[in-house]
């Protein structure tokens, strides 16, 4: 499946910024067998001085810019066009849970990709008694992707989607509190309860298509930035990726932008900037599918 994506970030401030620093993780990356990025470019109204461009320790596409002269405001757009075909999941090969500690152990690369990252608290997705009693209440279907995908059901099924009961700075315990929030909330929620159990679980930050299939309901989350979960399961499953906003594993609707232990470590734009009073933030994404007539999405 070709997407085109657009995504907008515009900023206004109450008075002049008179310089900032930012960051951005909002380009999507070629994943050998799950994507690949035929175009795609990143600019910024006003320019910036200075900008670079790197890939971090998890492999997702950063962008640093510096503001050196005063303005009012900000605009960030993002556009790509990108080919998804994920690998079909395959049958259930993965370790029960009493076995997946020694598979972790025998993992001696300390590379991105290694479990071992993805096991200990994060700041988004503490470890929690509450939410692994919760978790631990999938361990009797046996495998750890049957445990991960029971779990994944039961958030949907118990976390009402409210895009008014939580930010960007809630953790998982007052997502968890609230039994309510988005995709961001949902997704600190299976991590922290996976954890809880020494499952490895980690953060994926991406996009859904705008525009649903015939005949199929419109996913929630999409007219923003999504995220969804990725599970180690194991030497031979490796890794999972669950959406618990939406039930499901995540498919060729599903783009990746970036990975990482919670929300922090790929959050759209993070920064600094030298200004007095606040500011009015607003996010438009749309991904259309390439044979589909584009409509603008909902804001």
């Amino acid at each position: 499946m070709h997407y085109d994506i657009r995504l907008t970030l515009s900023y206004v401030y109450d008075a002049w910024a008179g310089g900032g620093r930012h960051q951005l993780r909002v380009l999507p990356p070629t994943i050998p067998g799950v994507q690949r990025v035929i175009a795609a470019a990143l600019s910024f109204t006003p320019q910036p001085r200075e900008r670079s461009d790197f890939t971090d320790f998890f492999g997702t596409r950063a962008t640093a810019v510096t503001y050196r002269e005063a303005h009012e405001t900000l605009e960030v757009r993002m556009t790509a066009r990108v080919a998804v075909k994920r690998p079909e999941p395959g049958f259930d090969v993965s370790p029960g849970l009493p076995q997946l500690a020694g598979q972790v152990a025998s993992v001696l690369s300390l590379g991105p990709e290694a479990p071992h990252h993805f096991l200990p608290a994060s700041d988004h997705a503490g470890i929690d008694p509450d939410i692994t009693a919760y978790a631990s209440e999938s361990l009797g279907h046996g495998s750890v992707r049957a445990i991960a995908g029971d779990f994944c059901r039961r958030i949907h099924r118990d976390f009402a989607y409210d895009g008014t009961a939580t930010t960007v700075t809630t953790r998982a315990r007052d997502a968890f509190g609230l039994r309510r929030g988005v995709c961001q909330d949902f997704s600190h929620v299976m991590i922290a309860g996976l954890r809880g159990l020494g499952i490895p679980a980690g953060y994926v930050s991406g996009f859904l298509r705008t525009i649903p299939p015939a005949g199929k309901e419109r996913l929630e989350g999409a007219d923003a930035m999504h995220a969804w979960v990725k599970v180690w399961c194991g030497r031979e499953s490796g890794w999972i990726e669950f959406d618990p906003t939406n039930d499901m594993l995540a498919s060729n609707d599903h783009i990746t932008v970036g990975y990482g232990r919670d929300y922090s470590d790929v959050a759209p734009i993070v920064g600094v900037l030298k200004t007095t009073g606040g500011q009015e933030a607003e996010q438009s994404v749309d991904v259309i599918p390439v044979d589909a007539k584009p409509v603008e999405s909902a804001r």
